[in-house]
């Protein structure tokens, strides 16, 4: 007996491929179904599942449901609350509750837009004005060899004082 539960765990999986497809599951899980007494019952209670459900129809929706919906949301959002507080807080929750009135996603779109491109305008002209006229500039040649220059110079003053402490 207590081989058949070794055997039996992770059958779940198995049984359901079974039900579903008995020629994609191996010869050796089709034999343990044989000799096992609970995966057996276990196949038949889920086979007597599948047919029960085959035979359930489903409900044919009311063909007024979404008109009448409608209307009780309109209804609902139409309906005035009884003081100032009390209207703006209804109004709130019912634009929460059942949306806009009117569609607000194409203004805001358009109005993110419009935004962007002010925007990007905006910091483009400031970046224009921030950033000073180049002169015309020196070739990075004619740079290079005037930092050497500058470096043989230092060289040349390091070496002077050397030679005159060495000189003393």
């Amino acid at each position: 007996m207590e081989r058949m539960k070794k055997n039996c765990m992770g059958m779940d999986a198995k049984l359901a491929e079974m039900l579903l497809d008995p020629n994609a599951v191996s010869a050796k899980v089709r034999m343990h179904v044989a000799e096992c007494d609970v995966c057996r019952r276990e196949l038949d209670e889920l086979k007597a599942t599948m047919a029960l459900l085959d035979t359930w129809k489903t409900p044919e929706p009311s063909p007024y449901f979404l008109s009448r919906l409608d209307a009780r949301m309109r209804k609902e959002r139409q309906a005035a609350p009884a003081g100032l507080l009390a209207s703006w807080m209804d109004r709130l929750r019912a634009r929460f509750a059942y949306g806009p009135a009117m569609p607000v996603r194409p203004l805001a779109a358009m109005a993110l837009t419009v935004m962007l491109l002010v925007g990007g305008g905006t910091y483009l002209g400031i970046t224009d004005w921030n950033q000073a006229a180049k002169p015309a500039g020196e070739a990075a040649v004619v740079h290079d060899l005037q930092n050497l220059d500058n470096n043989a110079q230092l060289l040349d003053q390091l070496e002077a004082l050397s030679s005159n402490k060495n000189g003393d």
